[in-house]
This record gives C-alpha cells, structure tokens and sequence, in this order.
C-alpha cells in the first residue's frame, strides 16, 4: 500500500514581492470574504493594496518572508519518520494561499500514485475560514485529477493529548519563570473571527474553549488565573472576543505578569512572531506589566507529532471518511458549520 499524508497550512509569502499577492489570495476566498465573485474580487484588491505596505513591515522583522513554509516541512518530515512503518508513506504539504499551491501538491500526490490519501489540517480547531476552505478546494481538485484514489479526512483535534502536552509542558516552563514576579497570568490567545461567522454556526469559538479547558486541566495549577482571547481583528465588523491587546491592558492595570500561549497556531507565522512576541510585548511594557513571556508554537514537539501519527494511524484504522480526535462528531449539533461528516 502507498499512503499519502496531505498536510495543510495557511501559507505565507516567501519575500516581499510576495506580500501583496499573498494577501489578494487570502481575501478572494470566499469563505473569508462572503460576497459574490466579482464583488469580492474587487475587495480583495482594494484590502491587498492597502494593507500590504503594513504588512510588508511585518515580514520584514521576519527577515522578509513568513516561516511557516520551512516550519511545516519540518513537521512532515518528522511525521513521515514516525509513519515508515506503514507501507510505503510519503507527506505532502499544501498552503491555503501561497507556495506550494493545493493544485500543484496535488499533481505531486497524483506522481506519486497512492492508494490513500488521508487529509490532515495543521489547524487544530476546526473553522469554515480555515479547515473547511482548505479541505472544500482539496476534493474538488481530487475529483477533477485523481477521482479515483480513496480520500479520508481528519477535521479536528482541539484536545488531542499530544498536542495539549506539548503546550503544557511549554506553558508551564513558561509560567513557572514568571512567577519570580507576581503570580501570572496567562492569556490563551486564538486568532479571531467576526462574530457573524461563529453565529452562523463556525464551531471554532467552541473547540478554541476545549482546548483552553484541556490545558487548564493538564497545567494542574491551583487557583489559575487565565483568560482565553483572540487576536488579529481587523474591519469594521464586530469579532469574537475578548481581544488579546485588550487583555494585555488590563494584566497592566491588574500589574500582573503575563503568559501568552497562541493555542490555534502550530507553526511560527506573523501572528506569533511578531503580533504576540513583539507587538503585545512593547504594548505590555507600555501598559506596565511586570514580565511578559511567550511560549512558542508546538512546532515539531515530539508529543505533538506522536499526535499527528495517532490521528493518521485511527484514520487507517477506520472505515470512516472522516474523523475528529474522538473518531465521531465532537460539536455540539447546534454548530452547522461543523467539520465532521459520516
């Protein structure tokens, strides 16, 4: 048997001449911006073309490009060495809205002629604008090149133990260091989504609220004090909260040090790099908070990686096409939006 492990990302542009036409990309979709395609086209270059000049910025810091791409090679080679047991296994990586386009990986996968191919996004919780946009594209483009290989799909691991132990054993580290300066704080930080998204049935608000009461439980810390909150908000329209700068403005009026965990990012991008380790650590001085720590992203831990495999070695295990961490549906039935499929 030949097995293909198809992992997703977002993406991220690999130099500046990349940066505008990244961002034109992530607003065409249409399950970002929900508008009709025309309308939405022109949206998208008007976004694109102004928030590129700032977000250029951005990379710069980052040495002009996004490391996400180098960070999820990482994570499929240390998968596929765990997976060498199986057959004959090979990972493949596909991004949302740069290089390596879904439509090129897909070619690849096709070269590679397997005889299953298991879907797994690197997005923990599962969202219509994130998972399902990616996974929506996937079998479309299955079904136009290789309409015969057989297709499974993991559609979310919020409280997958691998993963959550990874975090915890990061976190705490994390906590434990700034307690030498006043009882912490930690703000679990997710990227945001406008509200109208989540109430229309995005259950991705809900499964960012698991995993933050997973790691709650597995930091085992007396008396935690800790806030989950989103970040990245942009538009006019109203978004999930609270907002993660806001909270790093109340640990500064509270004068309390503070942890910030991103618990929706497995791989390093903008958002971690330097929306939480720059931005929200210059806002946190400013605001007068005693000590800011980061804990980076689960990157290649081995606990989170020993959880990928799992996920892959359940998928091949079961007769479903789709399965979340637990194998059956883990939202509640009043979240249309969500993942998992019979």
């Amino acid at each position: 048997m030949k097995l293909a492990v198809l992992l997703f990302n977002l993406g991220g542009p690999d130099g500046p001449d990349a940066v505008q036409p990244f961002l034109f990309n992530l607003f065409n979709d249409a399950a970002i911006i929900r508008l009709p395609g025309p309308l939405r086209w022109l949206v998208a270059k008007l976004i694109s073309s102004r928030r590129a000049p700032v977000a250029a910025e951005i990379y710069a810091k980052m040495g002009g490009r996004s490391p996400i791409l180098p960070n999820t090679e990482a994570q499929a080679q240390a998968l596929q060495a765990r997976l060498q047991d199986v057959a004959e296994t090979r990972c493949f990586i596909a991004m949302r809205y740069w290089h390596p386009f879904m439509a090129d990986t897909i070619q690849a996968i096709k070269a590679f002629a397997p005889d299953q191919v298991i879907m797994l996004p690197l997005y923990p919780q599962y969202s219509t604008t994130t998972s399902a946009s990616s996974l929506q594209q996937a079998k479309a483009l299955f079904r136009q090149h290789e309409p015969h290989v057989k297709l499974k799909t993991v559609c979310c691991y919020p409280t997958e133990t691998g993963f959550i132990t990874a975090m915890a054993a990061a976190t705490r580290a994390a906590y434990d260091a700034a307690s030498a300066h006043g009882k912490p704080r930690i703000l679990f930080s997710a990227h945001g989504l406008p509200e109208k998204i989540v109430k229309a049935g995005d259950p991705y608000q809900w499964q960012c609220e698991q995993t933050t009461a997973a790691l709650v439980k597995a930091l085992d810390i007396p008396g935690l004090d800790y806030r989950l909150c989103y970040q990245s908000r942009v538009g006019p329209l109203k978004w999930i909260g609270p907002s993660t700068d806001d909270e790093v403005r109340r640990a500064g009026a509270d004068k309390v040090p503070l942890v910030v965990v991103p618990i929706a990012f497995v791989s390093e991008h903008s958002e971690t790099l330097v929306e939480i380790d720059q931005e929200y650590r210059h806002l946190a001085a400013e605001s007068g908070v005693p000590f800011y720590g980061y804990v980076p992203t689960v990157g290649t831990a081995p606990g989170f990686i020993a959880g990928l495999e799992k996920l892959v070695r359940a998928s091949l295990s079961d007769r479903r096409p789709c399965l979340s961490e637990a194998g059956e549906r883990i939202c509640p039935q009043g979240f249309g939006g969500c993942g998992f499929r019979e």
